[in-house]
């Protein structure tokens, strides 16, 4: 049997956007914004995306694993519940992953968007307890850089 282990671990990103908050707010609230730079991408194929953007609302999204990377082609799945959202200023949400149905981490996240001279900065908390076999937190920070990366790309149009 499997010693059971949590891996605590608080990360911050800060990042700059050359564009408003608002436009930056709608690119998490408007599903099809948000599917493109958060599922569509390279490295893994998108199989579900649902999203309900309200405090209470839920999101859920799945993808396969590249064949050739260390999960060989499994399903990972999020399932995320909007905690606080304010409008053009702030999402928090708590998210679990899982891969092959078995979660390995869950986390409370915090997207502050502060306007600035050029634009936006976007301050991004993350919470997370990482499992047993889990991807662990310097992976996770790197995953979410990525992720704001091709947030980037998306306000770039």
């Amino acid at each position: 049997m499997q010693e059971r282990s949590v891996t605590h671990s608080t990360f911050v990103i800060e990042r700059s956007y050359p564009t408003t908050p608002q436009r930056v707010f709608a690119a998490f609230a408007d599903p099809v914004k948000k599917r493109r730079w958060f599922m569509d991408g390279d490295e893994f194929v998108a199989i579900s995306f649902e999203m309900d953007f309200r405090a209470g609302g839920r999101e859920s999204s799945s993808f396969r694993s590249p064949v050739d990377s260390p999960l060989k082609g499994a399903t990972i799945s999020n399932e995320t519940y909007y905690q606080d959202i304010v409008q053009d200023k702030r999402i928090v949400l708590a998210y679990t992953m899982a891969v092959a149905g078995k979660r390995f981490s869950a986390s409370l996240a915090t997207f502050d968007l502060v306007p600035a001279a050029e634009g936006t900065s976007l301050i991004f908390t993350e919470q997370g307890a990482f499992f047993e076999n889990s991807d662990g937190p310097a992976i996770r920070e790197q995953g979410w850089r990525e992720l704001l990366e091709s947030l980037g790309r998306e306000l770039a149009g």
